[in-house]
């Protein structure tokens, strides 16, 4: 096996590994596996990127029960140690397709475990790639509309980011953030309930909610802040609105900080 800091395409070129910390929930795992496929220029097999998932959802606590008070069991410490199963498969740089765990009380748990044992490790932030893409893609700014967990949304962690990136967040009501959460975590219909596919209930629910953030809010902009939420939600455009997918952001930076000439 080429090690880690060996390895190479055909043609020659570095790559770097990237990790995937897969299990919250699954298929928002696959999902961003499937992104970084999309999003990496090849033409045959071998002109993709090294790719590890690392899927365990059973050894994950629920991030929200988390941080909302209701458990004191940090997922931080299960998140951290697939990240360091990761790092001793290989991998150079790992993304991680849950916006809740990114809350700092989770993730500096995990980044603890992982850079005790591995600091070269780098971790591409779903957070900070979704700003990113946003301050690139609307460059004159303007309110973007927050769709999320109750957790995230609580957390403030995309409203504090896109604050420092001089722009403004807005979130649906409560009712609407009522409505989101039963969207994404309610077991009669849910998306983490029936993932492939969702159910319709869900997806308009969820739409229903971009509807109102548009109309009532004039935002300029939607954020699926959410990785549950692109499983339903799959327009890059809702009512000329353009709609931005937090995962897939993710995956664009993976795919740069694997090779950045492999990006599609």
């Amino acid at each position: 096996m080429l090690a880690s800091n060996d390895m190479e395409n055909c043609s020659g070129e570095r790559l770097r590994v990237i990790g995937v910390v897969g299990g919250l929930g699954p298929f928002a795992g696959l999902d961003l596996v499937r992104k970084i496929l999309r999003h990496t220029a090849a033409r045959k097999d071998q002109e993709h990127l090294p790719l590890m998932l690392c899927s365990f959802p059973g050894k994950v606590p629920e991030r929200p029960t988390f941080l909302l008070g209701q458990s004191s069991e940090n997922p931080g410490d299960a998140i951290g140690d697939i990240m360091c199963r990761l790092a001793r498969g290989g991998a150079e740089v790992i993304g991680m397709p849950c916006n809740t765990a990114h809350s700092p009380g989770i993730l500096d748990r995990a980044l603890e475990k992982l850079y005790r044992t591995s600091p070269e490790i780098r971790f591409i932030s779903i957070i900070r790639s979704a700003v990113e893409h946003i301050r690139a893609l609307q460059p004159a700014g303007g309110p973007v509309g927050l769709m999320g967990t109750e957790a995230t949304l609580r957390t403030g962690l995309y409203q504090n980011a896109l604050a420092e990136a001089g722009l403004e967040a807005v979130i649906p009501d409560g009712e609407d953030c009522e409505l989101m959460q039963k969207a994404i975590s309610d077991t009669r219909f849910g998306i983490k309930a029936f993932s492939d596919p969702v159910t319709q209930e869900a997806r308009t629910a969820l739409l229903s909610v971009a509807q109102r953030l548009i109309a009532e809010k004039h935002v300029s902009l939607l954020l699926l802040g959410c990785t549950e939420i692109p499983l339903a939600v799959t327009e890059t455009l809702f009512q000329d609105i353009p709609v931005v997918d937090a995962t897939d952001a993710l995956a664009r930076e993976l795919v740069r900080a694997s090779c950045p000439e492999r990006l599609a």
